[in-house]
């Protein structure tokens, strides 16, 4: 039996929107006159990181995937998947699109994560990677799923002006499965310091935290915020040190970050790679060598220097005295599609 679709009541400024069961029993012209244009790309509402969860009953949290950003976009015209930087990646996320297109409704833009777990269920970023081919890689992704966190816009409706806690329970009501490659990022009743310490002891990345009464406001405005376990962010190489010894021929990487002067070195990372994660990656750098190094703050001998045009996500523990990385582990390399941001320091 289908669930009954809520009735949506008072938005902003005395705008009433009309339930969905309402909508759907209109003719499809009529529907026309109140449908709200599907707009063509939404920018995303982003997490600000935050040292720890906020405290109150206006939170609600979420396990904070570690993945690639997707917008599911779909309408008369067919399904789309669209990266966070606004590319078109239908075909290297089949799966995905596959089980959107079975979804019960007939427009809709979801926002979600796509990952790929690991044994233990937790997302893992460089099996991601992988699934796609590595950084420039064209592989069809067939194993990685979208966790669902948000709808933008169903059926006619645009949905961003709604509190978060309406366009959840719409949510529920549209993927109401756990299994498949498309699933729900469940909401978790627990507080907000005990459900972090949770998900540090099962190896996750961290947690958000999510303000239950705001709208979708795209950008980095502090509705959502991300606390993490283990810092991560993404930085530039400039640099290897080669190696016999080690997986691929690199000991090292040397890594920077956009400074008040152009790129500041913050450290090496040598831990994080596979063989073939490596050896890939050593290729690529090969590809683009330099003849100097293209930070300031670095002088070191034995060291292949590469043009800053590879972009590495890495975990680390915390910076040191001097302002370099802790204890940092490789995960991978970031495409230009998913538009992240290089990290900046003072």
């Amino acid at each position: 039996m289908a669930k009954p679709r809520r009735v949506l009541k008072a938005a902003p400024a005395g705008e009433v929107l009309r339930s969905l069961s309402v909508m759907a029993r209109r003719g499809a012209a009529e529907m026309d006159l109140f449908a709200d244009k599907m707009p063509a790309r939404v920018e995303p509402c982003l997490a600000l990181l935050k040292p720890k969860p906020p405290v109150g009953p206006d939170w609600l949290f979420e396990v904070k995937w570690d993945g690639y950003r997707l917008a599911v976009h779909r309408d008369d015209r067919g399904t789309r998947v669209i990266t966070r930087g606004g590319f078109d990646w239908t075909d290297r996320f089949p799966s995905i699109a596959a089980a959107a297109r079975e979804l019960d409704a007939s427009s809709f833009i979801l926002d979600g994560e796509a990952v790929v777990l690991d044994e233990a269920g937790r997302a893992d970023f460089g099996l991601l990677q992988q699934a796609l081919g590595g950084r420039g890689g064209k592989l069809h992704a067939e194993r990685a799923m979208l966790y669902a966190f948000d709808l933008l816009y169903l059926n006619g409706l645009d949905l961003r002006r709604m509190a978060l806690t309406e366009r959840r329970h719409m949510l529920e009501d549209l993927i109401d499965h756990e299994s498949g490659y498309l699933r729900l990022s469940e909401e978790v009743e627990a507080d907000g310091a005990e459900f972090l310490a949770s998900a540090c002891r099962f190896g996750l990345e961290g947690i958000i935290a999510k303000r239950r009464d705001a709208p979708y406001r795209s950008g980095r405005g502090g509705d959502w915020l991300k606390i993490k376990c283990v810092q991560s962010d993404t930085f530039l190489i400039i640099g290897y040190e080669p190696s016999t010894a080690a997986l691929g021929g690199i000991g090292r990487l040397l890594l920077a970050a956009h400074g008040n002067y152009g790129l500041a070195y913050i450290g090496s990372v040598g831990t994080g790679f596979t063989h073939a994660s490596a050896t890939a990656l050593r290729k690529q750098l090969d590809r683009i060598k330099a003849a100097t190094p293209s930070a300031r703050g670095v002088s070191k001998k034995g060291v292949v220097w590469v043009k800053p045009k590879l972009a590495a996500e890495i975990a680390y523990r915390g910076w040191t005295h001097d302002d370099k990385l802790r204890h940092a582990s490789f995960k991978g390399l970031r495409e230009k599609a998913d538009e992240a941001k290089v990290y900046r320091v003072d």
